[in-house]
């Protein structure tokens, strides 16, 4: 028998990867070998006192803050001691053994070393010692008493000391039945006790197949009365006398009947009856082992014995901590193993990890129990008794209900006259006769929580309900569900096909369905040509390419999930390609998976590729070549906003900030006038930059500290916290200081789209963790781990990935997850879509990350390592380079700007771009007949640079904005402004190619007009036949110069001037005219930059005032 699958749930499944985990640790030389550790010794080699070693030494291996000295009593390593009753089928004792001999000796030198057979025989805490049974005296730092209990033997009952008499406790126990049951074939065994424990006992007995019956007397009306009510103990009583076994109920031995040689040859029971029987099993409950600790003078229980314990396991005596069935909790012990393995963990995670969360407590425990007796399925869960002897706690007490022990004085009067009032409970029952199934929920008088219940026959929603009941989470479903099922109905797509997908140009579902369906598309860059779906934007393409997928798929089609026309890979396979052959150049992957190895791509495949690179070499995105490949808010290392100007959004750590760095963005806001706003990830955000001042601006903020945020690229975001242990009276874990840590590792690493984290300190969840990519909560065992949501136009909750992970674990288990996805993804697939469409969704994704199921967690470990240990900033970098600091200028033939291509409108205290206009220009620029054009030297040829993604430079003639660009050696010239908004901006555009028909074309940043740049169609809209641009004979002259043949400047300004197509505030309307005037009557409002103080400065006299040196004496702020 494999001890590994045999004994698999008792054991810490990571625990069982310690050997392979300590043998990689020494390769990669990572197992710490410093001095100085503590020494814990454990009394107990149980089921809970190896657990506690277990997660101990998980939880321990990086750190090495501990030795462990264990010694048990038995001559045998720990075993499954739930499993005894296997034993009586194989006989071999490691069978059972819940961890091999060779785990003990793998771990890292001198951590672990046990002694069996070997009894404690005394304490002494003065001097931190034990005393053994071998005379030998073993120190402690920690001693940790798991010391387990004895089976009751009914000592006052006449005989119970006889040959025959035996519990069922230990191997010794069993091997001593299996002796004695050979010499007595063809008799009568019996079991005294109905409970868990006796039933395992009798089917032991009966699997023993020496005796000729087996009875089992209990002394209540039917068994597992602990556990079940009448019905359902009954139903199980009827089952196992159906398997053989005789019951018999509401019976109580008197007297153990014995012969002349003191065997046992039956008894009599307190009502006069009398059995025969050779041989009894008493399985009627269990007493704590505190002896040793009473000797100690540590404090136990009177009533039921045991050790008390406090909340976090500690006894009476500093540094002495006692768990399992030994320790007294509130005057409770449990014989459950769940409860003492609960205490190890509480224990082992104090012990490691409350530097860096708060320290766990132990409380009431889940006493859930499912087990297959004698073939019968059994299970309860929760507060199974609720409805017999109340509810031990209400979830609606947690929100304000009444609290226990508060009477209303009706009450009181109306529990005297007519008795207590019936529990607050609505039982739910379902019990089948014919298929002996019984099933009995209890919840919430208004059904809206699930409070505990019982099962027979069927338990296999044990598993489903047992969470519902200990995150005491109103249910989404009436209650009936949990027992019939849901009603079906009829299964429909998600959207009906008049749903609007694509808001820029008013695409419906049905729009979309109907072109592929009647085969004016095949592919995706058909639909966006036909439909115009996906050519804003881009926001809707997740959508657009499910929508496409499934109507491929309908209609029998293969679905190709290319990347581009450019190339016959996914994102995926292009990923790895690029990853195995290590290619790092847009020309040296083009030429290897391309499909034509000369072509430039396009706006799709180029910013793909250059987030595959960043993601697997973290080179930077605007040098060597690579700037041709990023959209305009990566070209610009901000992201580009209506009106031309950019934002500016340093990186806030957790949404942590000092008021120092506050002082620094204030500064710089009002110095360059930047309109300011806080973001949805905690982050300030200041509009408005013009081009050409991010350069300043960003060597002001990294002078005072800070980083780029990458609020502009398909990277890291943030990581949102709420403030946790650090200040809140609700918190569990830090979460600040976790976020804080997460954001840093994370910071710049690129991926598919972008990727936005959240840490909440408590189930409160504050920091709206669970509609993240991957979110952290709090728990008192660590953190639960959330990936897979997000916001946006498909909003998704996430899903649980992992639970209770230690601080220590968080790390490896995000490294594994974030290197998976942006492995496998689809290009601008957010998390949310990714996990839903993989195969298998969360479970395999489970099986990936948790356990290694394709054998790649090391590698991906492995890889993010490399990628977080390049990091760099790359606004920094940018700033320290001449060349780099060039591309920021507005025009590359002057030096003079254009500012306020839209008219600022000042509100609330602050300028924003006047909205833009509904209508595009129609204006048919194209067609413009000029009086002449005459040649004019218009920028310097070595600005252009001759790179495989093609460049281009804005220049300025006039108040005319053109823009020019170099493909091949050859150049292009259009006007700059995209009639779509009137955004001048098309010199900022990714270049595409068609090769195959001869087309090049220009790609507005805003939202992907597609304009023509040569040929007969040169400036036409591949994508929107309203709009069009003109475009200008352009030549590299023998002096350098680039020179443009155009017509006089007034001539051009009348028709492209600046001025000209600048949005007019009156052009547009104000959505809020009407609200605002309703506002307007509202009582006890003032001015958003007024004072509540009658006479008060207010905002701007204030601000002025300490500026000026008015506050405290200061010396003021020179602007």
């Amino acid at each position: 028998m494999d001890w590994g699958q045999s004994n698999r749930e008792w054991n810490d499944a990571e625990a069982n990867r310690l050997p392979e985990k300590v043998e990689e640790m020494k390769l990669k030389q990572e197992l710490p070998n410093g001095t100085g550790r503590k020494r814990i010794v454990v009394v107990g080699l149980g089921m809970v006192g190896i657990a506690f070693i277990e997660k101990l030494m998980k939880l321990d291996i990086k750190r090495r803050e501990y030795d462990i000295v264990v010694i048990g009593e038995e001559p045998h390593l720990a075993y499954n001691r739930v499993g005894l009753t296997s034993f009586f089928q194989h006989r071999e004792i490691e069978n059972l053994y819940l961890n091999p001999k060779e785990w003990y000796s793998s771990m890292p030198e001198g951590s672990l070393s046990y002694h069996i057979n070997t009894r404690v025989t005394d304490i002494d805490s003065k001097n931190k010692t034990v005393k053994t049974s071998a005379g030998d005296d073993v120190s402690y730092d920690i001693l940790v008493l798991a010391t387990g209990s004895d089976a009751l033997l009914p000592r006052h009952t006449p005989g119970h000391d006889a040959k025959g008499v035996f519990v069922y406790r230990t191997i010794n126990d069993l091997q001593n039945l299996i002796d004695f049951a050979a010499t007595k074939k063809g008799t009568t065994g019996a079991v005294v006790g109905g409970g868990l424990l006796g039933l395992e006992a009798a089917k032991a007995m009966m699997d023993l197949e020496q005796f000729s019956k087996v009875k089992l007397i209990e002394r209540n009306r039917w068994v597992l009365s602990r556990q079940l009510d009448g019905d359902a103990g009954g139903m199980v009583v009827e089952q196992v006398q159906a398997l053989g076994l005789e019951v018999l109920l509401s019976k109580r031995v008197g007297k153990v009947h014995t012969d002349a040689d003191n065997n046992v040859i039956g008894v009599k029971f307190e009502d006069g009856e009398e059995m025969d029987c050779s041989c009894i099993c008493f399985a009627i409950g269990i007493r704590p082992r505190d002896d040793l600790a009473r000797k100690a003078g540590i404090k136990c229980a009177d009533r039921g014995g045991g050790i008390v314990v406090q909340t976090d396991l500690s006894t009476s005596i500093p540094d002495i901590y006692a768990i399992g069935e030994c320790a007294s909790w509130e005057n409770q012990t449990f014989g459950l193993i769940a409860p003492g393995v609960e205490m190890a963990d509480v224990l082992a995670f104090n012990l490691t990890q409350a530097k860096a969360h708060s320290p766990r407590t132990f409380k009431r425990p889940d006493l859930s129990t499912k087990l297959k007796l004698l073939g019968v399925e059994v299970a309860s869960f929760g507060d199974f008794f609720a409805d017999r002897d109340g509810p031990k706690e209400l979830p609606t007490k947690r929100h304000g209900g009444k609290k226990e022990g508060i009477i209303e004085a009706k009450e009181r009067v109306k529990s005297l006259t007519d008795g207590p009032p019936p529990p607050p409970v609505k039982a739910l029952t379902y019990k089948d006769p014919f298929s002996q199934v019984y099933k009995k929920y209890l919840f919430t008088m208004d059904g809206k929580y699930l409070l505990g219940g019982m099962m027979i026959g069927d338990t296999k929603d044990y598993i489903k309900l047992v969470p519902l009941v200990k995150n005491q989470k109103p249910l989404e479903i009436p209650p009936s569900e949990l027992i019939v099922g849901a009603s079906k109905d009829d299964d429909a797509d998600d959207l009906a096909d008049d749903t609007q997908i694509c808001s820029c140009h008013n695409v419906n579902k049905g729009d979309v369905v109907k072109s592929i369906k009647d085969g004016t598309c095949k592919s995706i860059g058909d639909v966006k040509a036909c439909t115009k779906a996906g050519t804003g934007c881009g926001g809707c393409m997740p959508l657009v390419t499910t929508i496409f997928n499934k109507a491929m798929a309908s209609m029998g089609q293969e679905v190709k999930n290319h990347l581009c026309p450019h190339f016959e890979y996914s994102r995926a396979d292009l990923f790895n390609i690029i990853y195995v052959k290590k290619l790092q150049s847009f020309p040296d992957i083009m030429k290897e998976c391309g499909k034509d190895p000369q072509s430039l791509g396009c706006e799709a495949c180029k910013p793909a590729i250059g987030s595959i690179i960043a993601s697997l070499f973290n080179k930077h995105i605007i040098g060597g070549g690579r700037r041709g490949l990023q959209d305009t808010n990566d070209k610009f290392l901000a992201n580009i906003q209506r009106n031309g100007t950019f934002s500016v959004i340093p990186r806030v750590a957790g949404g942590e900030i000092t008021p120092e760095k506050l002082i620094i963005i204030g500064t710089v806001a009002k110095k360059y006038g930047l309109y300011t706003k806080i973001t949805g990830g905690q982050r300030i955000d200041m509009f408005g930059a013009r081009k050409q001042d991010l350069i300043a601006i960003w060597t002001e903020l990294i002078e005072g500290g800070m980083e780029s945020g990458h609020a502009y690229a398909k990277s890291l975001r943030t990581v949102k916290s709420c403030v946790g242990t650090t200040w809140c009276r609700f918190g569990i874990g830090d979460s600040v200081g976790m976020a804080v840590r997460l954001e840093e590792r994370y910071k710049s690493i690129r991926g598919p789209h972008k990727i936005k984290g959240g840490v909440s300190g408590c189930v409160r969840e504050c920091a709206e963790a669970q509609n993240k990519d991957f979110g952290l909560i709090a728990t008192e065992k660590g953190f639960n781990i959330f990936v897979g949501g997000n916001g946006g136009a498909k909003p998704r909750h996430s899903e649980l990935l992992a639970k209770d992970v230690p601080p220590d674990d968080v790390i490896p288990i995000l490294d594994r997850y974030l290197s998976f996805y942006i492995r496998t993804a689809d290009k601008l697939q957010r998390t949310a879509r990714w996990v839903e469409n993989l195969p298998g969704g969360i479970k395999y994704l489970r099986e990936v990350i948790l356990e290694d199921k394709l054998g790649i967690c090391a590698e991906l470990e492995k890889q993010m390592e490399e990628l977080v240990g390049s990091y760099f900033c790359e606004w920094t970098e940018v700033i320290k380079d001449p060349e780099r600091r060039k591309l920021f200028n507005q025009f590359a033939n002057t030096d003079d700007n254009i500012v306020d291509t839209i008219e600022p409108t000042v509100e609330r205290g602050q300028a924003r771009p006047s909205y833009w206009p509904k209508e595009s220009v129609k204006e048919d620029f194209r067609g413009t007949k000029w009086s002449n054009l005459t040649w004019q030297p218009m920028v310097k040829a070595d600005l252009f640079r001759d790179v495989a993604t093609g460049d281009s430079q804005a220049i300025k003639r006039g108040d005319t904005q053109l823009a020019v660009f170099k493909v091949r050696g050859k150049y292009y010239c259009t006007q700059q402004m995209c009639p779509h908004k009137r955004a001048f901006v098309l010199a900022d555009g990714l270049i595409g190619e068609d090769l195959a028909n001869n087309k090049l074309w220009v790609s507005c940043p805003y939202h992907k007009r597609n304009y023509e740049l040569g040929g007969e169609s040169a400036g036409k809209c591949g994508n929107d036949d309203q709009v069009n641009i003109a475009t200008f004979p352009v030549e590299e002259r023998d002096d350098g110069w680039v020179y443009v043949k155009l017509p006089p400047v007034e001539e051009l300004d009348s028709v492209l001037g600046t001025e000209k197509w600048k949005i007019k505030k009156a052009e547009t309307t104000d959505p809020f005219e009407k609200l605002d005037k309703k506002l307007e009557r509202m009582k006890g409002r003032k001015g958003l930059q007024a004072s509540h103080f009658e006479g008060g400065k207010g905002e701007i006299a204030t601000a002025k005032m300490i500026l000026a040196g008015g506050e405290r004496g200061a010396n003021g702020i020179d602007w």
